[in-house]
């Protein structure tokens, strides 16, 4: 174990963080991904430092493998884009390069100071950009050249007891950033690390500021949570903490209604897990299915709609007003949910035909009612939509029909 130094205000050295070496934080170098070191070298080769950081550290601690490799550097935002050309500047007031290998989007950003708090957007040093991580697992600085760990907060240590403890000071940890306590119940069911009292109290007092929030930034927080493999466990923590009601409030007052729903939306949480680390790639809208089943069943009686022979089209369009409803603040991408309702209606038997049948079934009915099958100059008059008033007479033959039922 090594310890990185620094000088206090009156030029003493004081100890500034721990360094472990590859002995102690046994970090496999072949787990970490080859255009992430290309980086870090090009970058350290130009005369700056540079390091993977957050997340990606403590998987790769804990022996799992990371999603993405986030890096850190005292370059700014121009020079890196200088030094790489298959790289873009994004974001106008907290502007982050993204380097692009293929397929591959690598986030570097550089190190920022915490003159304004967490939340500034000034550029200063390590020493102060570890100040700004919101919790301890996720302030380590890994240096994948030399193989050392950069630990000033004693992350690892919390790694290695299963402890969520937060770097900023809990008066202003939430209150400068809301979604910290999203990602405060992520890293305690997807780590098993245990939150004080102190913490789990200020998260419930706060659970109101998420209001604040964004619905594409809650979104976006939703949407990593249904491909978490996690989800159990950390809707749980929601729940306990009250945040699940801004996270998704037509199912948390559902839940809080109704024991036998939370059940069966709980049970189907669970099978989301397992679909998630079986097919990780699944569709987002084969995910959806499990948050919307349970409430879809509630919405009538299915088997008695199938009985009288309702008309499936106004079924699906019901269905999906109640679900777009249901599923707010969230806003998911419309095929997706689409997608999901439709699985969900046709194992309750509500079938659809597809746009292809329904083309061939509209041509045979035109056929049959004695539409011109020959004759370019009779083609191009109707074009590919046909008679407009023959269309006319059907829908409304069909308007009345579907009123008789």
């Amino acid at each position: 174990m090594l310890i990185r130094y620094g000088t206090d205000k009156n030029g003493k050295p004081v100890k500034k963080a721990v360094i472990y070496t590859k002995e102690e934080h046994l970090i496999p170098r072949e787990k970490i991904d080859f255009d992430a070191i290309v980086i870090i070298n090009r970058l350290k080769d130009a005369g700056f430092h540079s390091y993977i950081v957050g997340g990606a550290v403590r998987d790769l601690i804990t022996g799992n493998s990371p999603k993405d490799f986030d890096i850190v550097t005292d370059a700014t935002p121009s020079r890196i884009k200088r030094l790489f050309r298959n790289s873009r500047i994004i974001g106008r007031r907290f502007r982050i390069v993204h380097v692009i290998f293929g397929s591959k989007i690598f986030e570097v950003s550089t190190f920022r100071s915490n003159a304004e708090g967490s939340v500034g957007n000034d550029f200063g040093s390590m020493d102060e950009d570890v100040m700004r991580r919101d919790f301890t697992l996720n302030a380590l600085y890994y240096d994948p050249i030399q193989e050392q760990v950069i630990d000033y907060v004693g992350g690892m240590r919390d790694i290695k007891k299963h402890v969520l403890r937060p770097v900023i000071p809990l008066d202003r940890i939430f209150v400068e950033d809301p979604v910290r306590m999203l990602r405060a119940i992520k890293y305690s069911a997807k780590t098993e690390s245990r939150m004080s009292f102190q913490l789990r109290h200020k998260i419930r007092h706060s659970a109101s500021l998420l209001s604040q929030i964004s619905p594409s930034r809650l979104t976006e927080e939703l949407l990593k949570i249904v491909n978490s493999g996690s989800a159990y466990r950390i809707i749980e923590e929601a729940l306990d903490t009250d945040l699940f009601m801004a996270l998704q409030p037509a199912a948390s007052a559902m839940m809080y209604a109704d024991k036998n729903f939370e059940s069966a939306y709980m049970k189907s949480i669970r099978e989301l897990d397992e679909l998630v680390q079986k097919e990780s790639d699944a569709r987002l809208g084969k995910k959806l299915v499990f948050l919307i089943k349970d409430f879809i069943y509630t919405l009538t009686d299915w088997k008695k709609e199938l009985e009288n022979h309702s008309a499936q089209g106004e079924l699906y369009t019901r269905t999906w007003t109640e679900c777009r409803s249901f599923v707010l603040p969230m806003n998911p991408q419309r095929t997706e949910l689409e997608y999901a309702i439709k699985a969900v209606l046709s194992d309750l038997g509500v079938h659809f035909r597809s746009k292809k049948s329904m083309k061939n079934s509209s041509a045979v009915e035109e056929k049959s009612a004695g539409a011109p099958a020959t004759g370019d100059s009779v083609k191009k008059s109707q074009g590919k939509s046909g008679n407009p008033s023959r269309r006319k007479r059907r829908r409304s033959a069909s308007y009345s029909s579907s009123n008789a039922q």
